[in-house]
Parts: structure tokens; C-alpha cells; sequence
């Protein structure tokens, strides 16, 4: 039997392994644009920087799981995929600050970071719930601490003024490798699955049965669909609140506390609304939030785009928390794990990767040519400051004061050419298309959608548990 996670000492270990964890992608995946774009990034490219992450995560949990399931102790896998993506990252950092910067081949150094990187998270679950004896009360409690990690991570990229600067990447790497030794002190999870695995296992087709069900066809298909708006925001909001003068990790990282609060009302809601409603409310907040981003981030009005990144909570836990959820009431006890793989590679796999990739041509479509020109102003400013910077770093300290009047002349010209870079896009349109798609699917999804099924009573019981031990 597991240790019972009461214990305060393993408690304080997974809790800090969980908020590590969270803070090493929190700080810089949500801010990345802020800084790539001002190396020659371009919408399109920013498609595939996000893309490379779904596709990933369709490809490496299932090696990943094997290998922890069935060869090496999970916490072991965890410290090695650390310390490999922090090895990744470096290299992205070197390939950054070359003379010419090459958006491909940064986004394929990417891709090797999140093919490491992806399965975390599963393996995070999988070895804090072998040492608890019951996982429905305490994992929440625990869990809780990743999304406190991101917003941590949010919070220290603006305090440190990092937020726009290769130095948040720097600061992935350093905490990547803290990470990664600290994982070699977890608690020893050794592998424990036993037999031979099928290969229907292995890419979940025996829970494919569930699609027989109209509901749950219905569900997934809306699931998807609103996966790919889900894109839009991962890859351009921080370039508007950038725009709007907010502080950009900070103000971003509120999407997550957020996210806490209504993890905590969500019960209650649930037990009244039932999975119809709760699944409708949270479509609703994407349709809402997008509408608000298409009206505010044209004139920059600030009141418009943090109510537009607090929607995020009902977002994600009204309407993907509520599709797990159901997806485990509907799922037969022996395919559930296979079930909740397959929402997973449909929304957050193929969704994503295809809402990456349309954010960005709907971006580079609405981007006009003098947004262009002035992208191409900031990225020669920056090159310029590059070249004073290392100049002043070889000159004799008599010299350096005319060096550094330049390069403050150069990065006030640099910060006018950025300014006017972002309030020059079509926000209106670049909006207005994800939102149009959240109207759709909501649409869909309520003409469609039949099972109004409410939690059961111990379902009900475990989580509101979940929710005060999370609070």
C-alpha cells in the first residue's frame, strides 16, 4: 500500500516538486513571442513554436509512459527529462544569439525540448498517486501547487524585468537543472506494470467504443473545435498586453489564479448545472473572452484585455476540467486511463497543433506591410545595440559614457518601433475569427449535445473534498 500523503515531510516534497515543475515551463512559455519576435520571428513562425508542443505531446507520453511504467523509476525519468530539456534550451539560446537567428531551426530545438518536456506532467500525476492512499482527497491539495508554480514564474519574470529578454530562458534552464537534480530525492517510484502491453493499449483504441455513444461523439468533436481558438490565446495575448503597457508575465499569470478560484466554486456549480451547462458556460467564456480581446486590444483598452485573461479560469475548468470529468463517469473503469489519453490527443494534440498553425496565418493576414517594416526596424535597432554593447564591454571606462548615451538613444528608438509594430495589426479580425469559432461550436454543442448528466453523490462528496483541500 501507498505512504499515506499526510505525512507532512512527503507532502512539502511533491508539493515542491509540483511547483518546480510548473515554474520551469511557466517561465518563459507564455512570454516567449514577447522576446522572438524582436529577433525575426513572424506570425508564421510563432505557428510552428506552438505547434511543435501538441505534436509532441501526441508522440513522447506514450514512450515516456512505457518507460516509467515498465523499465526505470519514474522519478528517475523525470530527473533525466529535465536535465535534457534544460541541455535543449541552452542550445536555443545559443541558435538566439547568432548574427542571424533562424526561426526553424530555434522551433525544431523546441520541439526536442518538448518532446522531453510533455510528458512530465503525466509523470507528476503517476508519483505523487502511488504514495497516497487516496488520491481523489489529497492529489488536489497537491496539484494545486503546479498552477501556483506558473503563476509564481509570471510573477518573477516581471518583477526582474525578464519578461521581454533572452534572460527568461536563461532562467528555464538554470531551474530546469535545479529540477532535474531534485527529482533524484523524490521518494523511489519503481516501474510496476507487468505483462505484455498491445498496441491498441498503447494508442488507447479500446476506448474508442465510447464515440458510439451521440453525446460523447458530440463532445469530443466540439472538444476539438474549440481547442483551436484555444491557440490564439496562448500565442498572441501576451503580445497585447505587451501593447497595452500592462506588465506582461504578471498580468498573464492571473489566467491562473483565476484558474484556483474557480477550481474551487466549481463544485458547486456543478452539482447544480450539470455536465450540459457546465460544458456550455465554459465554451461561453471563450466565445466572451474573445469578443473582448477583438474590442479592447484595437485601442488598447486594458479593463477589456484582464477580464478577457481572468476568463481563463472558467475556460479551463468549467469546460475541460467538466470533460474530464465526464469523459470518467462515461468511460468503463478498465479503459478510463486509455479514454482521458484520447481526449487529450484530440484536444490538446490535434486541436492545438491546428490552432497554432491557423493563429498563425490569420495573423500574418491581418498583419500589414507597415507592421512589417517596423518589425524589421526593431530587430536592426536590437542588432545595432548589440554591436555598441560589445563595444563598450572593450572599451576603457573613459569611453564608455558616450557608448552608453547611444545605446539609450537606440533602445528608446527600439521601444517607439515595437510600440508601433503591435498597435498596427488588425487585433479586430485577429480576434474576431476565434471567436467566431467559439460561437460555432458553442452553437453546435447545444443543438446537438443530449446528456444533462449531474455527478453522483460520492462523486459529488470527492469533489467537493477536492475542492476545499485545494482551497
Amino acid at each position: 500500500m501507498g505512504i499515506c500523503c499526510v505525512n507532512p515531510l512527503l507532502r512539502f516534497q511533491l508539493s515542491l516538486m509540483m511547483f518546480a515543475q510548473s515554474f520551469v515551463w511557466g517561465a518563459w512559455y507564455v512570454t516567449a513571442p514577447n522576446f522572438l519576435s524582436t529577433i525575426g520571428f513572424t506570425p508564421a513562425d510563432f505557428g510552428w513554436t506552438y505547434s511543435v508542443g501538441p505534436i509532441a505531446g501526441v508522440i513522447s507520453p506514450i514512450f515516456v509512459g512505457i518507460l516509467a511504467d515498465r523499465f526505470v523509476s519514474a522519478q528517475k525519468v523525470l530527473g533525466g527529462i529535465n536535465f535534457f530539456g534544460a541541455a535543449a534550451m541552452l542550445l536555443a539560446t545559443v541558435l538566439m544569439k547568432g548574427a542571424a537567428p533562424s526561426p526553424p531551426l530555434i522551433n525544431f530545438v523546441f520541439f526536442l525540448y518538448m518532446l522531453a518536456f510533455y510528458p512530465t506532467f503525466a509523470l507528476l500525476a503517476t508519483l505523487t498517486m502511488r504514495h497516497m492512499e487516496n488520491p481523489q482527497k489529497d492529489f488536489p491539495s497537491i496539484r494545486v501547487f503546479g498552477t501556483i508554480g506558473w503563476i509564481a514564474a509570471g510573477f518573477v519574470l516581471t518583477w526582474t524585468g525578464w519578461e521581454k529578454t533572452i534572460d527568461m530562458f536563461y532562467l528555464t534552464i538554470g531551474t530546469g537543472l535545479v529540477m532535474g537534480a531534485y527529482c533524484f530525492f523524490l521518494p523511489k517510484t519503481p516501474p510496476m506494470a507487468q505483462g505484455k502491453m498491445t498496441w491498441r493499449q498503447m494508442i488507447g483504441a479500446e476506448a474508442w467504443v465510447l464515440l458510439r455513444n451521440r453525446s460523447y461523439l458530440i463532445f469530443m468533436v466540439c472538444s476539438w473545435l474549440i481547442c483551436i481558438p484555444l491557440a490564439f490565446y496562448q500565442q498572441i495575448v501576451s503580445r497585447v498586453v505587451e501593447m497595452a503597457q500592462m506588465p506582461i508575465g504578471q498580468t498573464m499569470a492571473y489566467g491562473q489564479v483565476s484558474e484556483i478560484v474557480f477550481m474551487i466554486v466549481m463544485p458547486f456549480f456543478f452539482v447544480r448545472l450539470g455536465v450540459k451547462w457546465m460544458l456550455a458556460a465554459g465554451m461561453m467564456a471563450w466565445l466572451v473572452r474573445y469578443i473582448l480581446f477583438a474590442l479592447g486590444a484595437p485601442t488598447g483598452i486594458s479593463w477589456m484585455i484582464l477580464i478577457g485573461i481572468i476568463l481563463h479560469g472558467v475556460c479551463q475548468d468549467f469546460f475541460v476540467v467538466t470533460g474530464q470529468i465526464y469523459t470518467d463517469q462515461l468511460a468503463p473503469k478498465e479503459i478510463r486511463a486509455q479514454a482521458q489519453g484520447m481526449l487529450v490527443i484530440l484536444t490538446v494534440g490535434l486541436g492545438m497543433a491546428i490552432g497554432a498553425q491557423l493563429a498563425g496565418r490569420v495573423e500574418t493576414r491581418f498583419t500589414p506591410a507597415k507592421s512589417v517594416a517596423l518589425a524589421d526596424l526593431v530587430q536592426a535597432k536590437g542588432r545595432e545595440i548589440a554591436v555598441l554593447e560589445a563595444r563598450r564591454n572593450a572599451a576603457a571606462p573613459s569611453g564608455r559614457s558616450a557608448i552608453d548615451t547611444r545605446i539609450a538613444i537606440l533602445d528608446g528608438e527600439r521601444q517607439a518601433a515595437r510600440e508601433a509594430e503591435l498597435a498596427s495589426k488588425d487585433w479586430r479580425f485577429i480576434f474576431g475569427i476565434p471567436a467566431a469559432m467559439s460561437g460555432f461550436a458553442l452553437l453546435l454543442f447545444l443543438l446537438l449535445f443530449r446528456d444533462d448528466r449531474l455527478i453522483s453523490r460520492k462523486d459529488k462528496s470527492a469533489l467537493l473534498n477536492a475542492a476545499s483541500a485545494a482551497h
